[in-house]
């Protein structure tokens, strides 16, 4: 999934038309926003992006578009108390620091597209000059830097099966910022028909499928396949790919008999059988196919922010300022 407001600045790169980049480059207490949000604003009142969103991002985009009509950079400091939020009750008690860049869009097209398509880690960052710069190593504290940010492809999830459940939560889990690929042996199904085209698609015989190496980037998976024997085979593999987190659909006497059939038969150790979680979702009451994406995709949300960050690894992007 493309970053909203990289794209956005390389399209007003290419067309010419003057934004301005405001960044949340710091945070102390509560606040709507963490550090890494970002909002771009238009002089007609446009924005895309957020930075929290009521009177904060109000304060912040009339600086926004004061610093495009004189062209100067600023930093901003503002503490969310009742005082600054008196007209909408705003009492987080925290601050935020920040950054407006006027005329963002002239770090070029290429730039920000490159930002923007997240096909490999990159890092970029803003001096205390207030230039923007592409980073290649990671500044040291005492370095000339008011913000960097390394952004990194988005985490891989694989769902076996292309029925009902596939086709509620791949487009969801696109949304949430996973790169999906959905695999079957059923072409009929494996369709952009029924996924949206984001969505990645490998139909063959399952023998091929498994036979796929993972992507160099962290990966998640659900089986989710038309019946508990194809679960089994996909599980059969999947069990010993490096997935941070495996999931199937299914209730729990089908993972008691799939274990004990694979214990048997030495599939998998215990320690493997372990990893997997099924039922897949966090217990939410659902019945409707949406209701059962939700759940899942809630708990893969959980277990992307929860491994990804053991592993120092953000699935967006890893913030710092520099102070």
């Amino acid at each position: 999934m493309k970053n909203l407001v990289f794209q956005a600045l390389a399209e007003a790169a290419r067309s010419g038309e003057a934004v301005a980049l405001g960044i949340i480059s710091g945070v102390k207490g509560s606040s709507p926003q963490k550090v890494g949000a970002k909002a771009l604003f238009y002089g007609d009142g446009r924005i895309k992006g957020t930075l929290g969103g009521g009177c904060l991002e109000a304060e912040i985009q009339q600086r926004a578009i004061q610093s495009l009509r004189t062209g100067q950079a600023a930093t901003f400091d503002l503490l969310l108390d009742h005082d600054f939020g008196w007209d909408d009750g705003l009492i987080c008690g925290g601050k935020v620091f920040g950054v407006i860049l006027p005329n963002a869009q002239a770090g070029g097209e290429k730039f920000w597209r490159e930002l923007a398509e997240r096909k490999s880690t990159l890092a970029w960052g803003v001096k205390r000059d207030f230039s923007i710069v592409a980073v290649t190593r990671q500044p040291s504290p005492s370095s000339d830097w008011l913000y960097h940010e390394t952004v990194t492809p988005p985490c891989a999830l694989w769902i076996a099966g292309a029925g009902h459940i596939a086709q509620a939560v791949a487009p969801l889990a696109v949304q949430l910022d996973f790169s999906v690929t959905v695999f079957d042996d059923r072409p009929a199904l494996a369709s952009h028909q029924f996924f949206p085209p984001e969505v990645g698609l490998e139909t063959d015989v399952w023998e091929n499928l498994l036979a796929l190496p993972l992507p160099d980037v962290p990966s998640f998976a659900l089986i989710v396949t038309r019946g508990h024997r194809h679960d089994a085979l996909v599980l059969k593999d999947w069990i010993h790919k490096p997935f941070l987190f495996l999931g199937m659909i299914g209730s729990k006497r089908k993972a008691r008999t799939i274990f004990e059939h694979f214990t048997e038969e030495k599939f998998a150790t215990a320690e493997e059988l372990q990893r997997v979680v099924c039922p897949v979702g966090i217990k939410i009451r659902s019945q409707s196919v949406h209701e059962i994406a939700v759940s899942i995709m809630a708990q893969f949300i959980d277990k992307r922010a929860e491994l990804v960050h053991e592993r120092q690894v953000s699935p967006a992007a890893r913030f710092e300022l520099v102070a």
